[in-house]
């Protein structure tokens, strides 16, 4: 019996380019109970998919750092209460070190503290923290912690340092190189730095201390039988630095022999490459905003009660089953049921609804969400990864990490890329020093590093990443959570939509819209002795009555007999009344007489409404209609998909003649009625069969069947969880103008891909050609290399401004 699929992910240091990628990813996909690796070179991350009973993430980590990389690893330290000996902190250390996603755990019994070493993708500090509460001891995050530091922003830094004392050693050497050209001649240039030692001086900690990395990198990879940017960079400098210390020592002596150096091209194009990779590093930190968005919105404490005394502490300490106090102005720390109070809260960063929503005792708030005006106290029901935010922060990771079908091209062309370079770099040599300029070694020598730079293939790596990342935040920030990057890819394709009616259409909510009685009954009466008899109803549409006249502060009567008649109504005695409510089957079968009023409801019905007939005393008294009512927003987002070339049509399980009235008032012709929940996928496969690409919306259990199915699922995030599970995309508003936006967002990700993919492949197919007919210094083709990977992620970066309305 085969054990259940899990899936890990790893942050990965060291990756240079695209090649770098497309190494580990086939690593580790050849990886014995792999079932599939992505690697995302902009996010620098890596998801597996994977058997445990074959391997372990700990494998991963071997394969990932064999390959020459490293693995992104946070580090914690937690004060432990309740240790009295060795035995304490040994049993504390044991059980943390069993943890999955723990890859080293300290405890020290003198100082009673624990160094935890995680993976914070797999286990968090509220695992940890519980594992050893479990354990019978105490724990709680170092007071003197420091705020953990983005290893990106430490990479950041660490590339500007380097970058600053490459610049630093190559500014001279570039002043030297200006001061040859004809054009510069008026320019001074010390006698000193003509002097070939003294550039050798300057260029060698900037190839061999500052440029290190690049050839530890090359090693790693031409060792592992593959080749990535680093190989082309040490080719191309080492060719540059070797052959101008050969010029120096041969021509050393010889005062009337000027030896041709290249100590300034070396220097100066590691310096550059330096300044490309920290504004490209720059640029992607920018690419991932949507998520530091997103976690920035999570509150940074919770006061608790616990033990009877008021408490604050950090959220990653909050547990299920704390009593948390939340006051006005605050943000409710994780997701929750309120206790006491009576209050509204702001959730529009997770509905986008900007009305305030009322909270009393018995209803659901959500970590994240502010809370306006009243104290409320609370019990936390979801704490960590499972709170509502953070699990739009996954759908999001996961869509960013994924890869979408298009970039599978870039990565195959990247993988077979820098070989092919390096061949048409030698080719260029052998051209140049045979044909072009025969036994001239200098400008074979250019023209060799030039193409080795110029084909670095950065851009091409980075062009669909970003796209992705960008696109996927944005969509995010507007409640649009695409859960991969084919879906993202995929939803430009559709041209039917197929849209589910209640909940989501409508409202889902019955509400009582119609109150009709005859002259001599008074309207307040009616209601009073109505609701009185339909509260004690279990039914929906019983309560949407009742909840109707409540809201019309109408007193009830006192209900002294009540039946409820299945497939009828109810009976009731209401103040000393014989009170029936219910179908025509109910009137007929105690003889009232509804003639006249048959008609009128049958108008009632035709526009989508529940008619329900009521007598007093045996005398037809009057109606009350209740109706699902329509989203605001629906109608003007059916028109806006219609005008956009989609086919919209709705499928339901009510009956025909409401579906079909519903229908009209949306603007929506093509209506299938009275479909059962496992018919709707069938319904769709129709569809499909006629060649449609079908995009499905719905928010029920009944609907995931039909979302599956579906080109692509949208599931409305008002609905249930099951719903939202089988989908592709959850639109958290609610809201069908939702729908637009996703497929938008789709075409103006895939149109920025194409530029991308286009500005890369053309860079590259251009550039090279011009490289190698020597029209290309070898100082441009680095400054213009850098330019190509950062143009690429600036464009990307476009997607973060979108405006759809």
């Amino acid at each position: 019996m085969s054990s259940e699929i899990k899936e890990t992910s790893l942050q990965i240091s060291g990756m240079t380019c695209a090649a770098c990628s497309n190494r580990i990813e086939k690593g580790l996909n050849k990886m014995e109970g792999v079932e599939e690796a992505n690697v995302n070179l902009a996010l620098e991350k890596s998801t597996i998919k994977f058997d445990p009973q074959k391997v372990t993430v700990q494998d991963f980590e071997k394969k990932i750092e064999a390959l020459g990389y490293g693995v992104v690893k946070e580090k914690k330290e937690f004060t432990i209460t309740g240790m009295t000996c060795a035995a304490c902190a040994t049993r504390i250390e044991k059980g943390l070190n069993k943890m999955e996603g723990v890859t080293l755990a300290n405890v020290n019994l003198a100082l009673e503290n624990a160094t935890v070493e995680y993976n914070p993708s797999q286990v968090s500090v509220a695992d940890i923290i519980s594992r050893v509460e479990k354990l019978g001891y105490g724990a709680h995050i170092k007071e003197d912690n420091q705020k953990a530091t983005d290893h990106r922003e430490l990479a950041i830094k660490k590339q500007f340092r380097k970058f600053i004392i490459s610049a630093i050693f190559a500014l001279p050497l570039l002043w030297t190189m200006v001061g040859h050209f004809s054009f510069t001649s008026f320019l001074y240039v010390p006698d000193l730095l003509m002097n070939p030692w003294v550039q050798m001086t300057l260029a060698t900690p900037v190839q061999f201390i500052i440029g290190w990395s690049f050839y530890v990198s090359a090693f790693k990879a031409i060792r592992n039988k593959s080749a990535n940017m680093d190989v082309l960079v040490v080719l191309g400098t080492s060719a540059a630095y070797f052959y101008s210390v050969y010029q120096a020592i041969i021509t050393n002596g010889q005062q009337h022999h000027m030896p041709e150096l290249y100590f300034e091209t070396s220097a100066v194009l590691i310096t550059l490459i330096l300044l490309g990779k920290f504004f490209e590093a720059k640029a992607k930190g920018r690419s991932s905003e949507a998520i530091k968005k997103l976690m920035g919105l999570q509150a940074k404490t919770a006061l608790v009660v616990r033990d009877g005394v008021e408490k604050e502490i950090p959220l990653e300490e909050v547990v299920m089953g704390d009593v948390i106090l939340v006051k006005p102005g605050e943000k409710i720390p994780v997701d929750g049921e309120v206790l006491e109070g009576n209050s509204a809260v702001d959730e529009s960063m997770l509905t986008g609804e900007s009305i305030p929503v009322d909270k009393v005792p018995g209803t659901e708030v959500f970590g994240s969400t502010m809370n306006k005006n009243g104290f409320i106290k609370m019990k936390a029901t979801k704490v960590g990864r499972d709170t509502a935010l953070a699990q739009i922060i996954k759908v999001v990771e996961d869509a960013q990490g994924s890869k979408a079908p298009i970039q599978r091209l870039a990565d195959k062309i990247s993988g077979i890329f820098v070989p092919i370079v390096i061949g048409i770099a030698l080719l260029t040599f052998i051209v140049w020093i045979v044909i072009v300029k025969p036994g001239e070694f200098a400008p074979a020598l250019e023209a060799l590093i030039a193409v080795l730079v110029i084909a670095c293939p950065c851009a091409l790596g980075l062009a669909t990443p970003t796209s992705i990342m960008a696109g996927s935040g944005r969509a995010a920030e507007m409640g649009i959570l695409f859960k991969g990057g084919e879906h993202l890819e995929q939803t430009h394709h559709i041209n039917t939509v197929v849209v589910d009616k209640t909940g989501t259409v409508t409202n889902g909510k019955p509400v009582l819209t119609d109150v009709i009685v005859v002259d001599r009954v008074n309207e307040n009466e009616f209601l009073s002795l109505i609701g009185a008899a339909e509260k004690q109803s279990e039914h929906p549409l019983a309560q949407s009555i009742v909840l109707g006249i409540n809201e019309q502060a109408i007193e009830l009567g006192t209900v002294e007999t009540f039946e409820a008649i299945p497939g009828y109504g109810v009976k009731a005695i209401v103040n000393g009344k014989e009170i029936l409510v219910g179908t025509r089957k109910l009137m007929n079968k105690y003889q009232i007489e509804i003639t006249n009023v048959l008609s009128i409801m049958e108008q009632l019905e035709a526009n989508g409404k529940t008619a329900m007939l009521a007598s007093i005393d045996g005398n037809y008294a009057g109606l009350v209609a209740v109706a699902d009512t329509i989203k605001e927003t629906s109608k003007q987002a059916i028109a806006r998909l219609q005008g956009m070339g989609i086919e919209v049509i709705m499928m339901t399980g009510d009956n025909e003649r409401t579906a079909k009235a519903i229908g009209e008032q949306v603007g929506i012709q093509h209506v299938i009625a009275e479909v059962l929940p496992e018919g709707k996928a069938e319904e769709v496969k129709k569809l499909q069969a006629a060649g449609k690409k079908v995009a499905m919306v719905g928010d029920g259990i009944n609907d995931a069947p039909a979302l599956a199915v579906a080109d692509i699922g949208m599931a409305i995030g008002t609905g249930t969880d099951v719903a939202m599970e089988a989908a592709d995309i959850t639109l958290i508003r609610g809201d069908l103008n939702s729908i637009a936006d996703a497929i938008i967002m789709s075409h103006k990700t895939m149109k920025n891909i194409k530029q991308n993919l286009f500005w890369a492949f053309g860079y590259n197919t251009l550039g090279i050609p011009i490289a190698a007919a020597g029209f290309l210094a070898p100082w441009l083709a680095g400054a213009a290399m850098a330019f190509s990977s950062v143009s690429v992620v600036l464009n990307a970066l476009r997607l973060q401004r979108v405006k759809l309305k």
